[in-house]
């Protein structure tokens, strides 16, 4: 029997594992490592496969913006139908519901400054229901997704001597 945590836990981490591999380091065969993805797949507990570019790197005109949302909840579809709406934006790439101070979080991603100011003012602020926005850039990342982008090669700490 497949631990399904520790599968979905492991694939997490690294979804280039192949079934045997998996299969050796969940302690199962290979046919119960593939038949258990499948399974997942089909119930959508394994949504997709993705993975972590630094985009500095390569394509520093690339932008990431998290834009807040406070609404007004539909009648008897509460947060969800603003949150479908905003979610079928392909450059939306994560849209949360928050507790606090606002409603839904937005994680956009574009190529300018600008274009991601057209997409708040012309897209989300005009939606009825949207009482307000705030939208932060974000101007460095330094891990997502549990990966760190840069490690400093540096031990800062201090040496204690007794």
């Amino acid at each position: 029997m497949i631990d399904n945590i520790e599968l979905l836990r492991t694939i997490e981490k690294n979804a280039r594992l192949s079934a045997a591999e998996l299969a050796t380091m969940l302690g199962a065969s290979e046919a119960e490592v593939e038949a258990e993805i499948k399974r997942l797949k089909d119930e959508k507990i394994i949504l997709g496969y993705t993975t972590e570019i630094n985009w500095e790197k390569t394509y520093p005109e690339h932008v990431t913006a998290m834009i807040e949302v406070r609404i007004t909840p539909v009648r008897n579809q509460g947060f969800d139908h603003i949150s479908n709406i905003l979610s079928q934006y392909d450059k939306v790439t994560a849209c949360y519901l928050m507790s606090g101070g606002f409603d839904l979080m937005l994680i956009y991603e574009d190529d300018n400054l600008r274009d991601i100011a057209s997409f708040v003012y012309e897209k989300v602020a005009t939606l009825e229901g949207v009482l307000s926005t705030s939208t932060h850039f974000i101007l460095k990342k330094y891990k997502a997704n549990g990966i760190i982008f840069e490690s400093s090669k540096n031990d800062d700490r201090q040496a204690i001597v007794l």
